[in-house]
């Protein structure tokens, strides 16, 4: 179940439109980083330079930009808080509060919300 979000990624491979829910978003992050860390051991092993590294992380690039811009879409966020990854430590730490947040339950400008689709939670 957890491997298809990662393939769901890979699939909307340059959509930077709609919401992704949380575990979409964190489960592609896992699998891309023990990947990522694989293939540098990989490469460490065989001595290619990181080569491998690299490729994939060039292959994995656009697909990334556009699970993120997805997941700040589903906090009801523009695609354009992206940026704050170019802001050290600060910038990346309000980065995860953001993919760490619960969607939001109604449709916004975004989409329905992919984890309640067009109706609200039940009432606790």
């Amino acid at each position: 179940m957890q491997f298809n979000y990662y393939m769901e990624v890979l699939q909307k491979y340059a959509v930077f439109s709609g919401r992704s829910r949380r575990a979409e978003f964190w489960w592609f992050a896992l699998i891309n980083w023990i990947i990522a860390v694989v293939l540098q051991l990989v490469d460490n092993a065989v001595g290619t330079g990181g080569i491998l590294g690299g490729l994939y992380g060039l292959a994995v690039l656009l697909p990334s930009i556009g699970v993120g811009i997805r997941r700040l879409h589903d906090t009801d966020r523009s695609g354009w808080w992206l940026l704050l990854i170019f802001i050290p430590i600060i910038g990346w730490i309000a980065l995860i509060y953001f993919y760490a947040q619960d969607s939001q339950v109604d449709p916004n400008q975004y989409g329905p919300s992919p984890k309640y689709g067009m109706m609200a939670p039940p009432a606790m």
